[in-house]
């Protein structure tokens, strides 16, 4: 919408200085030039996204309780001491993501130009996850207990979700050139450039490396499509303690989104920091801000002790959008360290799993690794607060990586 105001007052700007006018309409709200710059349009958003959260709140908990919408806790038997740690939890609202959800895109709407491509898939992605994780949280409301839609269902869906946008992001010219004029591809009109190197969307890139890592061509669907289905269940796994999840949201999705910014300027880019380069990918930075300002807002009713869960709706939602973020700005693999707490738990899980069955032994007290800790005897906000603390580090030190080599 902002966009659209600035084209429109842009072209009658042109008009008065093509007539000689200088007292015209548009020169008088000169200032509304502030809506070319993404920066600009980016602090917006994420402004933006945080007072709308803050707006809307207290009115969605307030339905979500006389809808009678609370989060199942498993039992005694089936998470032993857990249960009395997590007691107090019960028949707090869930579905909080559809806060997260409204949002970001309200202000991406607002401050983006929405049919970019790289916003599309990204806001695509995330509101597809969050319909299927509102279908699983519904499940488990409408049950009472903590077994929502089947893994295999989930799995199926999450599977169909990131093979569309995989493909639509291997196939759309603007992000991966294929298709694209000679003069087009001179011009870095559409694809990826690396340096002085024009790459295509199946070079694997990583920023201690200046050249690509590896070529998979078309082989870099599946890949695409591990890294959002990964990425959408590590958030959800990381959800199990007021605020943990959208804290590190935060930190990650500001994280990309200096990373979209300084990767659509093409001297920053290409001669600076040497990284992937394109011009459209800019703009992916005013969604990623709204993500975070929406995370903001969501963690001021999510905080220890918790008013609202966001659930799956908003777990898988907001993985879903980080994981295909990481794609779009290539930098796939730095999402293993900017996502390092994301990455942690989903590991923890994984390892807690093979090893129980093939030792029959446990290597954490429980799994996902922010129960282990709880279990030892922290409190679940030294947990969270360090988990932060965490998440940030990596997020800094992800991006120091740029410009070492």
């Amino acid at each position: 919408m902002l966009t659209a105001i600035y084209d429109f007052w842009y072209s009658a700007f042109q008009a008065e200085i093509a007539a000689g006018e200088t007292d015209g309409w548009a020169h008088t709200f000169s200032f509304l030039n502030l809506f070319q710059y993404v920066t600009f349009r980016a602090a917006t958003a994420g402004l933006l996204a945080f007072v709308i959260s803050i707006l809307i709140g207290p009115r969605i908990i307030r339905k979500l309780i006389s809808l009678k919408v609370g989060q199942p806790i498993r039992t005694a038997e089936e998470v032993h001491k857990l249960a009395e740690l997590h007691g107090g939890k019960i028949g707090t609202p869930t579905m909080g993501g559809v806060l997260i959800l409204s949002s970001v895109l309200i202000s991406t709407f607002i401050c983006a130009r929405v049919f970019n491509p790289f916003v599309a898939v990204c806001a695509v992605t995330m509101c597809a996850c969050g319909l299927l994780g509102f279908v699983d949280d519904y499940t488990k409301v409408k049950k009472k207990n903590s077994n929502g839609v089947s893994s295999r269902t989930k799995l199926f869906w999450q599977l169909v979700i990131a093979l569309i946008a995989a493909c639509f992001i291997y196939f759309k010219t603007e992000i991966s050139g294929f298709g694209a004029t000679n003069d087009q591809v001179a011009n870095n009109a559409a694809g990826f450039r690396l340096g002085d190197m024009q790459i295509g969307i199946g070079d694997i890139c990583f920023p201690l490396i200046k050249v690509p890592m590896v070529s998979l061509g078309i082989l870099v669907i599946p890949f695409f499509i591990l890294i959002i289905i990964g990425c959408s269940n590590a958030v959800n796994l990381t959800d199990g303690l007021d605020g943990l999840a959208a804290g590190c949201t935060i930190s990650v999705a500001l994280s990309y989104s200096l990373l979209a910014y300084l990767a659509g300027h093409f001297f920053m880019a290409t001669d600076y920091l040497v990284i992937p380069h394109n011009r459209y990918i800019a703009e992916l930075a005013v969604f990623l801000m709204a993500l975070a300002g929406a995370a903001f807002g969501f963690l001021w009713f999510n905080c220890h002790p918790a008013k609202l869960f966001m659930g799956d709706t908003g777990s898988l939602a907001i993985g879903g959008a980080l994981g295909t973020a990481a794609i779009c700005v290539k930098q796939e693999l730095l999402l293993v360290i900017i996502g390092g707490v994301f990455v942690g738990e989903a590991l923890s899980v994984m390892l807690q799993v093979g090893s129980f069955k093939l030792r029959k032994k446990r290597i954490f007290k429980m799994a996902p690794i922010h129960h282990h800790f709880e279990l030892l005897g922290w409190h679940e906000s030294q947990v969270i607060i360090r988990f932060w603390i965490l998440s940030i580090m990596l997020a800094l030190f992800g991006l120091a990586l740029l410009k070492i080599a």
